[in-house]
């Protein structure tokens, strides 16, 4: 019973931890009755079966024969002091930083991230 409820705790846990934002595509033909080649992301680019790739808003996606499965590749700070600080997203890193409202060089303490 023990094993059971500590299988059942870290299942609760890894669903918490697992909360990223996704999306699914399903494939469409670029012309009714073409035959599908891959998968054509938002900016038009063909992706190959079985391939995955970054989008420059930080999303991992990956083309397979049931459409595009996108989903974000970083965490949204949401447990911090919301009064004295605040959360800058940097697309480049694909990261959040946590800084003081009224000085951007000092970071503040995060406590909870989603996603």
């Amino acid at each position: 019973m023990k094993t059971f409820l500590a299988c059942l705790l870290v299942l609760s846990v890894s669903v918490e931890v697992s909360n990223a934002a996704c999306y699914v595509e399903p494939l469409k033909p670029v012309n009714p009755g073409d035959e599908i080649k891959g998968c054509y992301d938002s900016k038009g680019e063909l992706h190959e079966f079985d391939s995955q790739w970054k989008t420059e808003d930080c999303y991992e996606c990956s083309c397979s024969r049931e459409g595009i499965d996108c989903c974000t590749i970083y965490s949204t700070p949401v447990g911090y002091d919301k009064e004295k600080c605040v959360s800058i997203f940097n697309k480049e890193t694909c990261t959040y930083e946590v800084v003081e409202k009224n000085d951007h060089s000092k970071t503040c303490p995060v406590y909870e991230m989603v996603g």
